[in-house]
Protein backbone atom coordinates (compact mmCIF):
# COMPACT_ATOMS: atom_id res chain seq x y z
CA UNK A 1 0.00 0.00 0.00
CA UNK A 2 1.42 3.40 -1.21
CA UNK A 3 1.26 6.31 1.59
CA UNK A 4 1.99 9.79 1.02
CA UNK A 5 4.88 10.95 2.74
CA UNK A 6 4.66 15.25 3.31
CA UNK A 7 7.78 15.84 5.67
CA UNK A 8 9.97 12.89 3.64
CA UNK A 9 12.31 11.94 0.82
CA UNK A 10 10.71 8.36 -0.30
CA UNK A 11 13.89 7.91 -1.99
CA UNK A 12 16.70 7.96 1.01
CA UNK A 13 19.51 6.16 0.57
CA UNK A 14 19.04 2.84 2.59
CA UNK A 15 22.96 2.36 2.77
CA UNK A 16 23.49 5.49 4.74
CA UNK A 17 20.51 4.46 7.19
CA UNK A 18 21.33 2.68 10.67
CA UNK A 19 19.93 -0.97 10.57
CA UNK A 20 17.78 -1.84 13.40
CA UNK A 21 19.31 -5.37 14.67
CA UNK A 22 16.42 -8.25 15.55
CA UNK A 23 15.99 -8.93 18.73
CA UNK A 24 14.72 -12.39 19.59
CA UNK A 25 12.34 -13.57 22.17
CA UNK A 26 13.49 -15.25 24.91
CA UNK A 27 12.37 -18.51 26.06
CA UNK A 28 12.22 -20.20 30.00
CA UNK A 29 11.67 -23.41 31.17
CA UNK A 30 10.07 -24.23 34.31
CA UNK A 31 10.42 -28.07 34.53
CA UNK A 32 7.94 -29.30 31.84
CA UNK A 33 6.44 -25.74 30.98
CA UNK A 34 8.03 -23.70 28.32
CA UNK A 35 7.42 -19.72 28.07
CA UNK A 36 7.59 -17.08 25.64
CA UNK A 37 8.77 -14.39 27.15
CA UNK A 38 7.97 -11.31 25.14
CA UNK A 39 8.87 -7.73 25.08
CA UNK A 40 5.55 -5.86 25.17
CA UNK A 41 4.80 -8.08 28.00
CA UNK A 42 8.32 -7.09 30.05
CA UNK A 43 7.01 -3.93 29.19
CA UNK A 44 3.84 -4.45 30.98
CA UNK A 45 4.75 -5.57 34.05
CA UNK A 46 8.00 -3.10 34.34
CA UNK A 47 5.17 -0.07 33.69
CA UNK A 48 2.76 -1.02 35.87
CA UNK A 49 5.32 -1.80 38.55
CA UNK A 50 7.40 1.29 38.72
CA UNK A 51 4.37 3.34 38.14
CA UNK A 52 2.67 1.60 41.18
CA UNK A 53 6.08 1.89 43.14
CA UNK A 54 5.57 5.91 42.52
CA UNK A 55 2.07 6.52 42.97
CA UNK A 56 2.97 5.20 46.68
CA UNK A 57 5.26 7.81 47.32
CA UNK A 58 2.53 10.29 45.56
CA UNK A 59 -0.35 9.31 47.62
CA UNK A 60 1.42 10.23 50.74
CA UNK A 61 1.85 13.50 50.09
CA UNK A 62 -0.94 16.11 51.13
CA UNK A 63 -4.10 16.67 50.58
CA UNK A 64 -4.88 13.07 51.94
CA UNK A 65 -6.56 10.96 49.15
CA UNK A 66 -6.19 7.56 49.75
CA UNK A 67 -3.94 5.21 51.69
CA UNK A 68 -0.94 3.41 50.60
CA UNK A 69 -3.16 -0.17 50.91
CA UNK A 70 -5.71 1.28 48.44
CA UNK A 71 -2.89 1.83 46.27
CA UNK A 72 -1.69 -1.60 46.35
CA UNK A 73 -5.10 -3.17 45.74
CA UNK A 74 -5.43 -0.82 42.58
CA UNK A 75 -2.32 -2.45 40.76
CA UNK A 76 -4.69 -5.75 40.09
CA UNK A 77 -7.54 -3.14 38.60
CA UNK A 78 -5.54 -1.17 36.91
CA UNK A 79 -4.14 -4.37 35.39
CA UNK A 80 -7.25 -5.75 34.20
CA UNK A 81 -8.55 -2.25 32.75
CA UNK A 82 -5.07 -1.55 30.98
CA UNK A 83 -5.20 -5.27 29.77
CA UNK A 84 -8.92 -5.84 28.99
CA UNK A 85 -9.05 -1.99 27.80
CA UNK A 86 -6.32 -2.03 25.74
CA UNK A 87 -7.45 -5.17 23.49
CA UNK A 88 -11.04 -3.48 23.36
CA UNK A 89 -9.74 -0.57 22.03
CA UNK A 90 -7.74 -1.92 19.29
CA UNK A 91 -10.73 -4.19 18.38
CA UNK A 92 -13.43 -1.37 18.09
CA UNK A 93 -10.93 0.92 16.79
CA UNK A 94 -8.41 -0.40 14.22
CA UNK A 95 -9.69 -3.50 13.12
CA UNK A 96 -13.48 -4.34 13.50
CA UNK A 97 -14.07 -5.75 10.62
CA UNK A 98 -11.14 -8.57 10.51
CA UNK A 99 -12.33 -9.27 14.52
CA UNK A 100 -15.92 -9.48 13.39
CA UNK A 101 -14.83 -12.45 10.86
CA UNK A 102 -12.47 -14.34 13.25
CA UNK A 103 -13.74 -13.44 16.36
CA UNK A 104 -11.35 -16.84 18.27
CA UNK A 105 -8.50 -14.19 17.62
CA UNK A 106 -9.78 -11.17 19.94
CA UNK A 107 -8.75 -12.96 23.42
CA UNK A 108 -5.08 -14.15 21.65
CA UNK A 109 -2.76 -10.98 23.06
CA UNK A 110 0.21 -12.32 22.51
CA UNK A 111 -0.22 -12.04 18.87
CA UNK A 112 -0.23 -8.08 19.31
CA UNK A 113 -2.76 -5.31 19.26
CA UNK A 114 -3.22 -2.96 22.04
CA UNK A 115 -4.59 0.77 21.88
CA UNK A 116 -3.81 3.50 24.38
CA UNK A 117 -7.19 4.97 23.95
CA UNK A 118 -8.53 1.85 24.87
CA UNK A 119 -6.53 0.98 27.83
CA UNK A 120 -7.08 4.38 28.76
CA UNK A 121 -11.14 3.96 28.93
CA UNK A 122 -10.54 0.49 30.77
CA UNK A 123 -8.48 2.18 33.41
CA UNK A 124 -10.92 5.04 33.91
CA UNK A 125 -13.68 3.10 34.47
CA UNK A 126 -11.60 0.50 37.03
CA UNK A 127 -10.93 4.25 38.72
CA UNK A 128 -14.71 4.80 38.88
CA UNK A 129 -15.72 1.56 40.15
CA UNK A 130 -13.15 0.93 42.61
CA UNK A 131 -13.00 4.57 43.84
CA UNK A 132 -16.49 3.83 44.51
CA UNK A 133 -16.30 1.23 46.34
CA UNK A 134 -13.70 2.77 48.54
CA UNK A 135 -15.62 6.18 49.28
CA UNK A 136 -11.98 7.58 47.69
CA UNK A 137 -12.33 11.08 45.78
CA UNK A 138 -11.98 10.27 42.52
CA UNK A 139 -10.11 13.15 40.73
CA UNK A 140 -7.73 13.27 43.70
CA UNK A 141 -6.74 9.59 42.65
CA UNK A 142 -7.15 9.68 39.51
CA UNK A 143 -4.18 12.72 39.86
CA UNK A 144 -2.17 10.45 41.55
CA UNK A 145 -2.48 7.78 38.94
CA UNK A 146 -2.24 10.22 35.91
CA UNK A 147 1.51 11.12 37.25
CA UNK A 148 2.32 7.64 36.84
CA UNK A 149 1.21 6.76 33.03
CA UNK A 150 4.11 8.44 31.33
CA UNK A 151 5.77 5.80 32.67
CA UNK A 152 3.71 2.32 30.99
CA UNK A 153 3.82 4.96 28.00
CA UNK A 154 7.74 4.70 27.75
CA UNK A 155 8.21 1.59 28.14
CA UNK A 156 5.67 0.37 25.34
CA UNK A 157 7.02 2.62 23.35
CA UNK A 158 10.74 1.22 24.00
CA UNK A 159 9.00 -2.46 23.25
CA UNK A 160 7.36 -1.08 20.48
CA UNK A 161 10.91 -0.27 19.02
CA UNK A 162 12.59 -3.62 20.03
CA UNK A 163 9.53 -5.07 17.97
CA UNK A 164 10.48 -3.74 15.11
CA UNK A 165 6.67 -2.22 15.18
CA UNK A 166 4.68 1.08 15.11
CA UNK A 167 7.40 2.30 12.53
CA UNK A 168 7.76 5.65 11.41
CA UNK A 169 7.39 7.43 7.70
CA UNK A 170 9.91 7.28 5.19
CA UNK A 171 12.59 10.01 5.74
CA UNK A 172 16.24 10.82 5.12
CA UNK A 173 16.98 12.12 7.92
CA UNK A 174 20.69 11.03 9.39
CA UNK A 175 19.27 9.18 12.22
CA UNK A 176 16.50 7.22 9.63
CA UNK A 177 16.31 3.47 10.47
CA UNK A 178 15.69 0.31 8.40
CA UNK A 179 13.59 -2.18 10.83
CA UNK A 180 14.05 -5.75 9.89
CA UNK A 181 10.01 -6.18 9.94
CA UNK A 182 9.71 -3.68 6.96
CA UNK A 183 9.07 -5.35 3.68
CA UNK A 184 9.88 -2.31 2.04
CA UNK A 185 13.18 -2.32 3.71
CA UNK A 186 13.29 1.75 3.50
CA UNK A 187 15.04 3.96 6.07
CA UNK A 188 12.61 5.55 8.30
CA UNK A 189 11.71 7.81 11.52
CA UNK A 190 12.07 5.74 14.28
CA UNK A 191 8.78 7.48 15.62
CA UNK A 192 8.73 4.81 18.70
CA UNK A 193 11.67 6.46 20.37
CA UNK A 194 10.50 9.84 19.36
CA UNK A 195 6.72 9.00 21.39
CA UNK A 196 8.71 7.66 23.83
CA UNK A 197 10.68 10.99 24.54
CA UNK A 198 7.34 12.97 24.23
CA UNK A 199 4.58 10.62 25.41
CA UNK A 200 6.40 9.42 28.36
CA UNK A 201 9.83 10.54 29.49
CA UNK A 202 9.33 14.87 29.04
CA UNK A 203 5.27 13.78 30.09
CA UNK A 204 6.39 12.50 33.21
CA UNK A 205 8.72 15.28 33.58
CA UNK A 206 6.18 18.36 33.13
CA UNK A 207 3.78 16.29 35.32
CA UNK A 208 6.72 15.66 38.16
CA UNK A 209 7.25 19.61 38.40
CA UNK A 210 3.69 20.24 38.16
CA UNK A 211 2.43 18.01 40.87
CA UNK A 212 5.82 19.20 43.66
CA UNK A 213 2.88 22.24 43.72
CA UNK A 214 0.77 22.03 46.69
CA UNK A 215 -1.66 24.37 45.55
CA UNK A 216 -1.57 22.17 41.68
CA UNK A 217 -2.34 19.13 44.17
CA UNK A 218 -5.60 21.24 45.70
CA UNK A 219 -7.29 21.78 42.98
CA UNK A 220 -7.87 17.88 41.89
CA UNK A 221 -8.21 17.48 38.57
CA UNK A 222 -5.73 19.43 37.49
CA UNK A 223 -3.00 17.06 36.80
CA UNK A 224 -5.26 14.95 35.08
CA UNK A 225 -5.90 17.43 32.87
CA UNK A 226 -2.18 18.20 32.32
CA UNK A 227 -1.94 14.66 31.55
CA UNK A 228 -4.43 14.33 28.88
CA UNK A 229 -3.55 17.85 27.13
CA UNK A 230 0.12 16.88 26.97
CA UNK A 231 -0.53 12.94 25.91
CA UNK A 232 -2.78 14.30 23.11
CA UNK A 233 -0.48 17.03 21.74
CA UNK A 234 2.34 14.22 22.25
CA UNK A 235 0.39 12.13 19.98
CA UNK A 236 -1.23 13.98 17.90
CA UNK A 237 2.45 15.37 16.71
CA UNK A 238 3.91 12.13 16.53
CA UNK A 239 1.46 10.49 14.39
CA UNK A 240 2.74 13.15 11.90
CA UNK A 241 6.04 10.85 11.84
CA UNK A 242 4.34 7.42 12.34
CA UNK A 243 3.54 5.37 9.49
CA UNK A 244 -0.54 5.13 9.15
CA UNK A 245 -1.69 1.45 10.25
CA UNK A 246 -1.52 -0.34 6.49
CA UNK A 247 -5.50 -1.14 6.91
CA UNK A 248 -6.42 2.12 8.25
CA UNK A 249 -3.92 4.98 6.47
CA UNK A 250 -5.14 8.39 6.08
CA UNK A 251 -8.80 9.10 7.23
CA UNK A 252 -10.20 12.78 7.32
CA UNK A 253 -8.21 15.39 5.64
CA UNK A 254 -4.91 13.68 6.20
CA UNK A 255 -5.07 12.55 9.85
CA UNK A 256 -5.32 9.25 11.51
CA UNK A 257 -6.75 7.27 13.85
CA UNK A 258 -4.51 7.96 16.90
CA UNK A 259 -4.56 11.65 16.07
CA UNK A 260 -8.66 12.01 15.86
CA UNK A 261 -8.88 9.31 19.00
CA UNK A 262 -6.80 12.18 20.63
CA UNK A 263 -9.10 15.06 20.10
CA UNK A 264 -11.52 14.01 22.65
CA UNK A 265 -8.52 13.92 24.98
CA UNK A 266 -7.38 17.44 24.56
CA UNK A 267 -11.04 19.26 24.64
CA UNK A 268 -11.21 16.73 28.22
CA UNK A 269 -8.14 17.51 29.34
CA UNK A 270 -8.91 21.33 28.80
CA UNK A 271 -12.52 21.04 30.51
CA UNK A 272 -11.11 19.50 33.61
CA UNK A 273 -8.28 22.04 33.61
CA UNK A 274 -10.70 24.85 33.41
CA UNK A 275 -12.77 22.72 36.15
CA UNK A 276 -10.56 22.20 38.59
CA UNK A 277 -9.49 25.71 38.97
CA UNK A 278 -12.90 26.60 40.04
CA UNK A 279 -12.80 24.23 42.91
CA UNK A 280 -9.50 24.37 44.83
CA UNK A 281 -9.76 22.93 48.57
CA UNK A 282 -9.16 25.08 51.42
CA UNK A 283 -5.54 24.92 52.97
Amino acid sequence: MTLPYPFTDPTAPIALALHVPEFHLFGLDIGPLEFDIRWYALAYIAGLLTGWRYCLALVRKPPPVARALDMDDFLVWATLGVVLGGRSGYVLFYRPAYYLDHPSEILQVWHGGMSFHGGALGVLVAMVLFCRQRKIALLGFADIIACAVPIGLFFGRIANFINGELWGRVSDVPWAMVFPSDPDQLPRHPSQLYEATFEGAVLFVVLYLLQRSDSMRRRRGTLTGAFLIGYALARIVGETFRQPDANLGFLIVGTTMGQLLSLPLLLGGALLVWYAWRKPLPA
